[in-house]
């Protein structure tokens, strides 16, 4: 269990009356998001996942209360658009999210609007969610507002119903929000669940009900079905989407999506109103990615090969030129290997090595001043060789 302050600010309709500040607290108890939803928003890479879903949706809001000729004809109320693009906000790459949503039930203006700024992995970073309903006598107005900071979200609301104004402010723990989702987040994860060919069955996260308590958010898999736009019949794929509040009825929206992402149909279970796409839209043209060559590992025989047996003679003479141009501006070279030669061969030591270190050691000017030529059994820097057992039978006596 966790405790919520609330701050409330009341201004009543008697202009003499002072506004009254009452702090109460909330015991809130937080769901937690599934396993399985919280690992697909970590394996999220914007890169590829969102590159397909950055474009618009306009729907027509429709009420199905009259039937004409004996089948259910849909009065237009209003229209239903959603936007979705990337952008930069507070040093940051993410994706706002704009929702509309105006009509008139019964003569009544209505709406809501979403503004939202959207992390690559569908955190909320911000977001301004606007309701309002245009009564005669008393009209309503209720504003949210959602705001990521360092270590935590801070949820301000302002109720205005008539010259009634509520105002609330409340702050969460990051911790706590783990999985959460937002009305508009909850806009792109819709597409990208469509994308991804969402059917898991259990897939919980975290979201507000009416009056901003953490709920459970649960989505599952609807049946394919088929949908008659403007004459066109096209497949479409659902999604169901439940609030489960903790102090009201649980809240059902279904919706349905072309295989592209395009939002088709949208609907709240128990409510006469619904969304739906007026005209089929142009299909979210893809890049065709051209099949990776695969190339079967066979063996180099360069030998065979014309053009490296070509290069290997090439590149053979080079060298042949380049040491014997060497070998003529060094002419000592040729006297040192000789004397060496002959020095071995007479002594034919069973550890060349050795031998050859020794004899080398005396053009060294960083050993001692001293010659195998005087005393061949005399001390030597070298340690004693492990593979020629009879070096010692093999020095000649000290004279």
């Amino acid at each position: 269990m966790s405790a919520t302050t609330i701050t409330s600010i009341t201004t009543s309709e008697a202009p003499s009356q002072v506004p009254t500040t009452v702090q109460e607290t909330v015991p809130e108890e937080i769901p937690e998001p599934s396993d399985a939803a919280l690992n697909f928003l970590d394996s999220i890479v914007p890169e590829e996942d969102f590159k397909y879903l950055m474009f618009d949706d306009s729907l027509l809001t429709t009420s199905s209360d009259t039937y004409t000729s004996g089948s259910k004809q849909g009065r237009e109320l209003g229209e239903f658009t959603v936007s979705v693009e990337p952008t930069r906000h507070k040093q940051q790459e993410c994706y706002l999210i704009h929702a509309n949503s105006h009509g008139s039930i019964d003569g009544v203006p209505c709406g809501t609007s979403i503004t939202a700024y959207v992390g690559q992995n569908l955190e909320t970073i911000e977001q301004q969610h606007h309701e309002y309903v245009k009564l005669e006598n008393c009209p309503l107005d209720r504003k949210t507002f959602i705001v990521k900071q360092d270590d935590c979200y801070v949820v301000n609301r302002v109720i205005t119903q008539g010259e009634d104004i509520q105002r609330s402010a409340r702050s969460i723990e990051l911790p706590k929000m783990r999985g959460f989702i937002s009305e508009g987040s909850n806009l792109l994860l819709h597409r990208l669940l469509i994308e991804k060919n969402f059917r898991s069955e259990e897939f919980q996260l975290l979201s507000f009900d009416s009056d901003t308590n953490i709920c459970a958010a649960i989505y599952r898999p609807l049946e394919d079905r088929t949908q008659t736009v403007d004459g066109t019949e096209i497949r479409v794929y659902g999604i169901e989407r439940t609030i489960n509040s903790v102090v009201d009825l649980p809240t059902t929206w279904q919706s349905y999506f072309m295989q592209d992402g395009h939002l088709t149909n949208r609907v709240q279970v128990g409510s006469p109103v619904t969304m739906k796409l007026a005209r089929v839209p142009n299909l979210i043209m893809r890049d065709e990615e051209p099949p990776k060559p695969t190339f079967e590992k066979r063996p180099l025989t360069w030998d065979e090969d014309m053009q490296l047996y070509s290069k290997f003679l090439d590149r053979k003479e080079e060298l042949k030129a380049d040491h014997g141009t060497y070998v003529r501006h060094h002419p000592e070279l040729k006297n040192i290997l000789a004397d060496f030669l002959q020095f071995l061969l007479l002594r034919k030591p069973d550890d060349v090595v050795q031998f050859a270190a020794e004899y080398f050691s005396a053009f060294s000017p960083g050993m001692p001043d001293s010659t195998p030529y005087l005393a061949s059994n005399a001390p030597t820097p070298f340690p004693a060789s492990r593979t020629n057992t009879k070096i010692d039978q093999l020095r000649a006596p000290t004279r």
